[in-house]
């Protein structure tokens, strides 16, 4: 079955049999699936169709999906389409310039680091908005935004679950990570698939895809928010500096790290499962 991934055909949708948890509420169908790390046999395979080297931790079977059965809509975070939108030349001049500065800062306490340096995007950045089906409806870009007021009602919580895609320590100089969390409510529910990345001394960067599904109106909100700053930057908000949590622990925490980092790129596109 043919899918499209941030609207590009894929074959790679996994389905959600076998899946480890699910729940089915109001025509909509969500479940979830954990496995165990990837062994080597299936990292060559991955390693093979994706033309470039998977991070250190794939949790290449892990999975989150939403589907309406009656209209055949569905929407599949995994890492295997994530990884996929990774820049795999390394053309990005962005990239280049702070893998250059990542090398120069480490030059004196790590001699050959310039094997890090592949040439591909070797942070793993990934502007993945899920996987759909192909002949779902297509989102159309919208102004709406997606609505807290309605979520951030004391609304009981049928199902949550998180997970990990992937996650690469950068050579011990940093992290990058793939997640997905989802709680669905008796009314609706919100997706949200985060990549996190922090450079030690170069950048922070967040990527974030939320989905909200309204069950009773049928309408579905994705909204993708890019951020990012210099880690220099980040360290000197006075926000950041004058609090007195371990500041160390607080550059790990990427909750608020969302909350001080400026936003380079935003999308919100809206459709409606009839």
């Amino acid at each position: 079955m043919a899918v499209h991934v941030n609207g590009s055909p894929n074959t790679h949708y996994p389905s959600s049999a076998g899946a480890g948890d699910s729940i089915t509420q109001r025509g909509f169908r969500i479940s979830t699936r954990k496995l165990p790390i990837l062994k080597a046999e299936p990292i060559e395979q991955m390693t093979a169709q994706l033309g470039i080297t998977p991070p250190e931790m794939i949790f290449g079977d892990n999975a989150v999906s939403i589907e309406h059965p009656a209209s055949g809509w569905g929407i599949n975070f995994n890492a295997f389409d994530a990884l996929d939108r990774v820049d795999k030349m390394g053309a990005s001049m962005l990239q280049v310039a702070h893998s250059r500065k990542w090398q120069s800062s480490r030059e004196k306490t790590h001699e050959g680091i310039t094997e890090v340096v592949k040439p591909f995007d070797w942070s793993y950045s990934t502007d993945y908005k899920g996987s759909l089906r192909s002949h779902d409806p297509a989102f159309e870009p919208s102004t709406a935004p997606i609505p807290l007021d309605l979520l951030k009602r004391p609304d009981p919580i049928l199902f949550f679950d998180e997970l990990v895609l992937y996650e690469d320590e950068l050579a011990d100089n940093g992290i990058t990570m793939l997640s997905c969390k989802i709680r669905v409510m008796p009314a609706r529910l919100l997706l949200l698939c985060r990549f996190f990345m922090r450079l030690d001394n170069v950048l922070f960067r967040i990527r974030d895809t939320r989905v909200y599904v309204d069950f009773g109106s049928g309408e579905v909100i994705r909204e993708y928010v890019a951020k990012e700053a210099e880690f220099e930057a980040v360290r000197l908000i006075q926000k950041l500096a004058m609090t007195r949590e371990d500041v160390p622990a607080q550059m790990r925490d990427t909750n608020k790290l969302s909350d001080l980092l400026p936003v380079v790129d935003k999308s919100v596109e809206r459709l409606v499962i009839r």
